[in-house]
């Protein structure tokens, strides 16, 4: 087995685009004094407030990887990381909404036209929510297109939405036919939102249930797991551009894995900021000056940094790979897998590392340092950062047995 060697050519990406990702990059960190200042208010409400999601909508956040022709940025897929490392540096819940919410505009773009025009065409900055979790949905073939009933956990940001991308396994009556995955697009009138999420960590991302009762769902209204595996999908006669080539549920992990990058960067910054001049409650010791707190400090660092570059390293060169053409076979997607979720341990890590090292300080509910501890663990408890789940799949490619996760 080989690595591959990391690639970035500058001429893969023009002057202007690099310009629109920079001031929009500053829009995100403009908002961080206010986010900061919310951060209790988002928690209690259990959801995004009413003007944080309007400033999102003011700055142009949300549509980051919207296709250009409908007014959107389309910026290269590594900003789902970066936008979500400099917001999470605030909120990690309001990063977390931002990008998953950001990324199913360009989900959107490798749809049939038709279900980009029924969304676009009336309200380009519409929200759309989503659950991916395919065995909550059961779907069956219908003419024109296919009944759909189940009940989704963890629908983030629903309650800002107005449509759904809900996953669901269609059946057939001939076993020989055998299943397919498929994501299925409704409007808000045909699901309900049912309040389930009084959750410990990422305690603003209104992560609600939804349940959908025998509702159909037209043909170009949903969009086949196999279209979106890499290469050419349904939308990308109307949207040509390499963002909507890449494999989508290869690359899952990277929509939400800056959150944790930029929650653990908070989390380093706040620590660094206080050692630098608190002295120790019991012994007066400076804390700066103890060789303990100075090896806490490289060690953090060390795993947050190693996180960003194997992040930021996938994002860019799955999107080179797109430009050229290539689509990534399944040893690579599953190594798409493994590192997201991996990158995403080493930022758990250093959350937990440095939350010890405060000792008691860490338990005060009005420091930030408990919701950091609090919102790590939760994002670690994704399922797409689960490295049992991913590290078991790429061993088993790379030993020459089939892939066990049937959305890649």
């Amino acid at each position: 087995m080989t690595s591959r060697v990391h690639r970035l050519d500058p001429q893969t990406r023009s002057a202007s685009h690099d310009d629109a990702y920079a001031a929009l990059l500053q829009r995100a960190r403009d908002l961080q004094p206010k986010l900061r200042e919310r951060v209790g208010t988002t928690e209690e409400m259990r959801r995004l407030p009413p003007e944080t999601e309007q400033d999102l909508h003011e700055a142009g956040l949300f549509r980051i990887l919207q296709p250009k022709r409908v007014g959107g940025a389309e910026l290269d897929y590594v900003a789902l990381i970066d936008f979500a490392d400099v917001v999470a540096q605030a909120d990690a819940s309001v990063a977390w909404n931002l990008v998953n919410l950001a990324s199913h505009h360009w989900m959107l773009g490798m749809f049939d036209r038709r279900a980009q025009d029924a969304i676009w065409i009336k309200e380009p900055d519409a929200l759309i929510a989503s659950s991916f979790v395919f065995p909550a949905g059961r779907a069956k073939k219908v003419p024109g297109g296919y009944q759909l009933s189940g009940r989704w956990p963890f629908s983030s940001g629903v309650d800002s939405s107005t449509w759904n991308m809900l996953a669901g396994i269609v059946s057939s009556e001939d076993e020989a036919d055998g299943v397919e995955y498929r994501v299925f697009l409704l409007p808000q009138a045909d699901y309900t939102i049912i309040d389930t999420w009084k959750s410990s960590g990422l305690k603003g991302t209104g992560s609600n249930d939804v349940e959908v009762t025998d509702v159909f769902v037209p043909e170009h209204m949903t969009l086949a797991v196999r279209d979106v595996a890499g290469g050419p999908s349904p939308g990308s006669v109307d949207n040509p551009g390499a963002l909507f080539a890449l494999p989508v549920f290869a690359l899952f992990a990277f929509v939400l894995s800056g959150v944790a990058l930029g929650n653990a960067q908070a989390c380093l910054d706040d620590y660094v900021g206080i050692a630098r001049h608190r002295a120790s409650t019991y012994n007066r010791a400076k804390l700066s000056d103890l060789q303990t707190t100075q090896i806490k400090v490289a060690e953090a660092s060390a795993k947050i940094d190693a996180a960003r570059l194997v992040m930021r390293r996938t994002c860019i060169d799955a999107m080179e790979d797109a430009r050229r053409g290539y689509i990534p076979d399944m040893a690579e997607k599953t190594r798409y897998r493994r590192d997201g979720a991996y990158s995403v341990g080493l930022c758990t890590e250093a959350v937990s590392l440095l939350f010890a090292a405060s000792g008691a300080r860490g338990l005060y509910t009005t420091g930030a340092l408990q919701r950091q501890f609090r919102d790590a663990h939760a994002v670690n408890a994704h399922i797409a950062f689960s490295f049992d789940a991913a590290g078991t799949n790429y061993g088993r490619v790379a030993l020459d047995l089939p892939s066990e996760n049937l959305t890649l």
